[in-house]
């Protein structure tokens, strides 16, 4: 029975590819963290500020920046924060997990394609369970284009643990700024969301 020829890739195969590559931005994760290897090192509560555009493969039917793809963007600012402050440092010497445990999200002007955005993200600060995290994309007349609050848990052995575990390996005596009110009141907000949820 002959062997059946091996065929090129099509366009097909290509765009399929290059649809998987867009799902999570493996390339663009890299170059941000490449970038921060020479910065300045952060304290555990300063900002970082990135530099972004939104890609063809991150827009939806309107021509603009996906809801769920701003999520997805959003960890190119966390991730290499977390570098520039010691905290992925410290996490893979602890043999620590990061895990996004809610949000609370603000969508307020459209991204289009190509448009270039400024990301601040800063730890505002933590509690006995979650560390907070704030985000947001700025246009270059600088306006706010969305904003997002970040509740992180600390991972170890399967388990939460307590984020001071965490922090105490790079600053041995810190103590967690005193939380934002509005951030406050989305924690006691959150809290009498009935977990699980209603399905009928």
């Amino acid at each position: 029975m002959p062997h059946p020829v091996p065929q090129r890739p099509g366009l097909t195969e290509f765009a399929a590819a290059a649809k998987g590559l867009g799902m999570y931005p493996f390339v663009r994760m890299i170059h941000q963290a490449r970038k921060v290897r020479n910065t300045p090192k952060l304290g555990l509560f300063d900002a970082h500020l990135s530099h972004h555009y939104c890609l063809p493969w991150d827009i939806d039917l309107w021509l603009e920046l996906n809801n769920g793809r701003t999520l997805t963007l959003f960890d190119l600012g966390r991730i290499p924060m977390s570098i520039r402050n010691g905290t992925a440092q410290a996490a893979k010497a602890g043999g620590f997990g990061m895990a996004v445990a809610g949000a609370s999200v603000r969508y307020r002007k459209r991204v289009t394609t190509f448009q270039k955005v400024d990301m601040w993200t800063k730890p505002l600060g933590f509690d006995d369970r979650f560390l907070y995290i704030e985000q947001s994309m700025w246009d270059q007349k600088g306006d706010c284009c969305n904003h997002i609050l970040i509740r992180g848990a600390v991972i170890k052995n399967r388990k939460m643990v307590p984020p001071r575990d965490l922090s105490t390996m790079i600053e041995p005596e810190v103590e967690s700024p005193a939380l934002p009110e509005w951030v406050q009141n989305w924690i006691e907000a959150d809290n009498t969301r009935p977990w699980p949820p209603v399905r009928d």
